[in-house]
C-alpha cells in the first residue's frame, strides 16, 4: 500500500469518484461472485449474524442504512420487515440501488447525501441506524458522522455499527508481517487505487482516494460526544469472510489475524442508544 498525506478537502470528491467507478462495476459482471446480484434477486440473504443480533427484530421498524452502496444490505433489512432508507454519496450507487429495489419488488427509499452532512429531512425518523463493513475509514469528520447518526434516531433508538477493526487495518501483509497504516489519529492518507476488492483480477483506471484512520477510543468518544450511550462494544478475532484478502482461513471456515500464539481482532461492533427526553 502506497500512501501519502492529503488535505481533508481532498477526500470527499476523490472518494465519490472512486465509489462511482465501483458502483458501476460491482455486481454488474458474471465474474463478480462477491456480490452475485442474480442470486440476491432470487432471495439470497446478505446480512451477517453479527449485525442482525445487534439490531434485533427489525420488523415494523424504521431503519436508516448509512453508506449503503448499491443497496443489497439495505434491501436485505427490508426483507426482514423493516421500513428502510439507504444513504450514499455516490449518485451512481443510488441509481443502481433504486433499480435493484425495482427488480426485487422491495419497498425502499434511497437518498444521495454525504453521511457527514445528512439532510435535516432525516432527523428523528428512525428506530435504528445501521452502518457495516468498510465505513469509517472513508470519514474525515468522525464527530459529524456520529452527530448525523444521532440526529436521525428517535429517542431510545439505536446505532448499530460493525466495521473493520483499526488494528487489522494497520496490517499490509502477514508474510512477512508489515504494518504501514496509522492506528488512529484521523489524519487523511492519500493512495492510488487500481482495482477493487470485489473483483481482484479486474483492471480499473488508477484513481486517487483518501482514507482516515480512527482508533477504537476515538470512535467510542465520538459516539459519546454526539450524545449516544454506548451499550455494547465488541472486538472480534474471527470473521466469516476476509474483508481485505490477506487473512488465512481456519479449518472451521473462519478467518483470523494471527499474532504470535494469539490473534488480533478483525472486526469490532458497537451499539449505542439515543437519549430519551428528560422527564419533568
Amino acid at each position: 500500500m502506497i500512501h501519502t498525506e492529503a488535505t481533508a478537502d481532498d477526500g470527499t470528491a476523490l472518494n465519490r469518484a472512486l465509489w462511482d467507478t465501483r458502483a458501476r462495476v460491482h455486481g454488474s459482471t458474471a465474474t463478480d461472485r462477491f456480490y452475485d446480484v442474480e442470486s440476491f434477486v432470487a432471495g439470497r440473504e446478505t446480512l451477517r449474524p453479527l449485525e442482525r443480533e445487534l439490531a434485533g427484530d427489525v420488523a415494523g421498524k424504521d431503519l436508516l442504512h448509512l453508506q449503503c452502496h448499491f443497496g443489497m444490505n439495505t434491501l436485505s433489512w427490508a426483507r426482514l420487515g423493516a421500513r428502510v432508507v439507504g444513504v450514499d454519496f455516490s449518485p451512481v450507487a443510488v441509481e443502481r440501488a433504486r433499480l435493484l429495489a425495482e427488480r426485487t419488488g422491495l419497498p425502499a427509499t434511497f437518498v444521495e447525501a454525504d453521511t457527514q452532512r445528512l439532510p435535516d429531512s432525516l432527523a428523528g425518523r428512525f428506530d435504528i441506524v445501521v452502518a457495516t463493513y468498510g465505513v469509517l475509514c472513508w470519514i474525515g469528520d468522525l464527530d459529524a458522522w456520529m452527530r448525523g447518526a444521532a440526529m436521525a434516531l428517535r429517542p431510545g433508538g439505536s446505532l448499530v455499527l460493525v466495521d473493520l477493526h483499526p488494528a487489522f487495518q494497520t496490517v499490509a501483509t502477514l508474510e512477512p508481517l508489515v504494518v504501514d497504516w496509522p492506528y488512529g489519529g484521523g489524519e487523511p492518507q492519500r493512495e492510488t487505487v487500481t482495482g477493487t476488492y470485489a473483483e481482484p483480477g479486474l483492471s480499473l483506471p488508477a484513481q486517487d482516494a483518501v482514507e482516515y484512520p480512527h482508533s477504537i477510543g476515538e470512535i467510542v468518544t465520538a459516539a459519546a460526544t454526539a450524545g449516544l450511550t454506548v451499550q455494547h462494544l465488541g472486538e472480534h478475532v474471527t470473521a466469516e469472510f476476509d474483508p481485505r484478502g490477506i487473512l488465512p482461513q481456519g479449518q472451521d471456515g473462519l478467518y483470523r489475524l494471527p499474532f504470535g500464539d494469539s490473534h488480533l481482532p478483525v472486526l469490532y461492533s458497537l451499539r449505542a442508544r439515543a437519549p430519551y427526553p428528560p422527564t419533568s
